[in-house]
């Protein structure tokens, strides 16, 4: 089937007791056991499963072609999937433009245990080749990056970090551009990652992470973490992503058409440079010596962090979502803004920009 028609029926069954189309909500904590240690398929205590999410587990298992796991955020995901693959001594090839929150976790968390990392130009394969050690376990990679929205090629790095007969294990970060547009486990990557927050949810209005792996054997230890530590994600946001992700693939074509006309605006604004676009998605970066004063004149543009919904953001990731790399070889200039451009009418997000583009002229 193609990817709309997947996007639509993905993890849906229907009730098997009132037959409603839409899986219920299953808004529990427990559930009665029919005698001691048996229970429904994998149904005893919330924390370990739940059918609610095992919806969305099954639905982002088909959208990403592989089998999924689904957390609290994309942080708790990031962090299951580090502690399912990694151990005490190994080693990590980070990004150098990368979330923030990646790299507060693997700094100033996982260091502690025993892991380190190198910060990489993923752009540039002879650097990716170098940053090998016979430590490493993981290559993790993001595109397009965040916030500065460079594009990796995923299978070019693949064949480079794999071509001496290394196996680290490659995750992708495939937040920004969402299965719609790529889908790492088809490049060769072992696991993607999202912040179903973001466009797998749309609608900023829950919070949550997916892990989706190819390996039978480090789903279940993904699993495993998922389990032991807890961070699961609620039914009722469950629910709410998996709604999302059946209009995924209309919502990013708007995001897109938003971005290419504000794109073609910036490209001959006043004071305007760097401006970066992938040519898909809603994320659009550019610079600019009042970049402050920009995110704070606009309208239309809510000046809040975060990225992916229906209503159009701005932000300065320098002081905002990106404090946590200042200092580092991933910092990101402070005359950088980003936007996360949403589903309203092109023109009116352009003409919010041009008068705040303007207004400090």
């Amino acid at each position: 089937m193609k990817f709309a028609t997947r996007a639509v029926h993905a993890g849906l069954e229907p009730d098997p007791t009132y037959r409603s189309v839409i899986p219920a909500i299953h808004q529990t904590s427990t559930f009665a056991q029919p005698a001691v240690g048996e229970f429904v398929e994998d149904y005893d205590y919330a924390r370990s499963a739940n059918p609610t999410r095992s919806a969305l587990e099954t639905a982002l298992g088909e959208l990403e072609g592989g089998l999924g796991s689904s957390f609290s955020s994309g942080m708790a995901a990031t962090h299951a999937l580090l502690t399912a693959v990694c151990s005490a001594g190994d080693h990590v090839v980070l990004p150098n433009d990368l979330y923030g929150g990646t790299f507060r976790l693997v700094d100033k968390v996982l260091t502690r245990f025993g892991l380190t990392y190198t910060l990489v130009d993923q752009t540039d394969l002879d650097a990716v080749a170098a940053a090998l050690t016979p430590q490493t376990k993981v290559v993790w990679i993001e595109t397009p990056t965040n916030p500065l929205l460079n594009v990796v090629d995923v299978r070019a790095v693949i064949a480079r970090v794999r071509a001496g007969g290394a196996t680290p294990f490659v995750v992708v970060d495939n937040t920004f551009a969402t299965p719609v547009n790529q889908r790492p486990l088809e490049l060769g990557a072992d696991a993607a990652v999202h912040s179903v927050t973001k466009y797998l949810g749309g609608h900023s209005d829950t919070v949550g992470g997916a892990v989706i792996v190819k390996d039978p054997e480090v789903h279940e230890r993904v699993r495993f973490v998922q389990n032991s530590v807890g961070a699961v994600a609620g039914p009722f946001d469950c629910f709410l992503v998996h709604r999302g992700l059946r209009t995924l693939h209309l919502r990013m074509a708007a995001h897109a058409a938003s971005a290419e006309a504000v794109v073609g605006f910036l490209k001959a604004a006043p004071g305007v440079v760097d401006v970066r676009w992938p040519g898909f998605s809603g994320m659009v970066s550019f610079r600019h010596p009042d970049a402050i004063g920009i995110a704070q004149r606009t309208k239309l543009f809510t000046l809040a962090e975060s990225l992916g919904g229906v209503e159009s953001l701005i932000e300065v990731p320098q002081a905002m979502t990106h404090q946590s790399v200042e200092g580092s070889d991933a910092a990101v200039p402070a005359d950088l803004v980003r936007l996360s451009c949403g589903v309203e009418a092109p023109e009116d997000l352009v003409d919010d920009l041009r008068r705040a583009i303007g207004a400090g002229a």
